[in-house]
């Protein structure tokens, strides 16, 4: 019988109805690293001096309000295409990163291309000295917030065997933040930095923990990504411990590709990259193909693509029922307009600001997106 296939919308989900099986729902995950999301306005404690009107970029309201209909294009087109199917509503959660405060989140949410979307907003202040942390935006009609929290990077050195993970476990077995503001950090802060975001609720009525993840730069040490890795796989099996049915996605700008230790070992964050004898709560790693056998990166750096932006997800959304959420396809999110399209830099991504000059851009980094998909009876 020759079949016919057409798209609807269900709720928040774009679904795939093809005539005589079952109803597919498909829900989108964004990430994007929106580089350096400041407002004109000083935030005490935090080195935002650069991004203010007579800070070294000359950052004025033009050029942030051109910054925010720019990310909020971005935003609004993830995860609005699956191949040939479309999915207007576009993607039910994203994370970010290098955002400066809540109040620029309010902004961009209030830009046209994304006033209709519904978004809800989580950002929790960090104690990263520049003054950017993760965030997050979701749909409630297909995310239900049940709980956030961050729970602070913290640097283990020989001379501190005791240091902490950045989190416990209290009496009824909650996984639980330690502080994070300055100067109640345990353990060494030479590389204090951004924590890890842990955004918990009712994805399509499943229960989901997301990771959002921006790990020390590359002018920090190796170890210092190595050992965020880590802690994010221990937070990770404390999340499993805690809601052993829960389904765990690892994203952000993780300044390492795939294959570096911090990532793939699994001596630290030990995400895989087949699926061979892969568990539940194993982490699968998709984003390895597409750097190394596609050559297909998210930014360009001395001559070469790196993949630093990953979406990284447990093992039973691999190994479960497909009644229930299961990984479906991801993808680099690509348009021309995110391209430099002349001078050094051309094929590059086209930043907000470089050598000096403003270009009125996007980000160096280009977004991820994947989408999880379930059998509808």
């Amino acid at each position: 019988m020759k079949k016919v296939l057409f798209s609807i919308l269900v709720l928040f989900c774009a679904v795939a109805v093809d005539a005589g099986a079952q109803k597919k729902a498909l829900y989108g995950i964004g990430f994007y690293n929106v580089e350096n999301l400041f407002d004109t306005q000083h935030d005490a404690g935090k080195n935002d001096y650069e991004f203010l009107p007579e800070g070294s970029y000359k950052w004025n309201e033009k050029k942030y309000a051109a910054k925010l209909h720019n990310m909020a294009q971005v935003l609004s087109e993830l995860c609005t295409e699956v191949g040939k199917t479309k999915n207007p509503v576009g993607a039910a959660v994203i994370g970010m990163t290098e955002v400066e405060n809540r109040r620029v989140l309010e902004d961009l949410l209030q830009q046209p291309a994304l006033q209709g979307r519904g978004y809800e907003i989580v950002h929790i202040e960090g104690p990263d000295r520049r003054g950017v942390d993760p965030a997050f935006f979701y749909n409630p009609k297909a995310f239900k917030l049940q709980r956030a929290m961050l729970v602070p990077y913290v640097y283990r050195t020989p001379d501190q065997p005791d240091v902490d993970l950045g989190f416990y476990v209290d009496e009824q077995g909650v996984v639980q933040p330690h502080p994070h503001e300055n100067g109640k950090l345990l353990g060494d802060t030479t590389y204090i930095t951004r924590g890890f975001l842990v955004v918990s609720g009712l994805l399509g009525g499943e229960k989901f923990h997301f990771i959002v993840n921006h790990w020390p730069s590359r002018g920090a040490q190796s170890p210092a990504r190595e050992r965020a890795g880590y802690q994010v796989r221990h937070l990770k099996d404390a999340l499993f411990k805690q809601d052993p049915d829960a389904k765990i996605i690892v994203m952000g700008d993780l300044n390492d590709d795939p294959a570096d230790l911090s990532v793939s070992s699994p001596e630290a964050l030990g995400a895989k990259h087949e699926k061979k004898k892969l568990t539940s709560t194993d982490l699968f790693n998709p984003w390895w193909d597409v750097l190394y056998r596609q050559g297909v990166g998210t930014l360009f750096y001395n001559g070469k693509w790196n993949l630093f932006d990953q979406i990284i997800l447990s093992g039973n959304m691999f190994t479960g029922d497909k009644r229930h959420l299961q990984y479906y396809t991801h993808a680099v999110f690509t348009r021309d307009y995110l391209y430099q399209t002349e001078g050094r830099y051309k094929g590059s991504p086209k930043r907000t600001t470089a050598g000096g000059t403003w270009l009125n851009g996007y980000s160096d980094h280009l977004p991820t997106q994947v989408f999880l998909i379930k059998h509808i009876e």
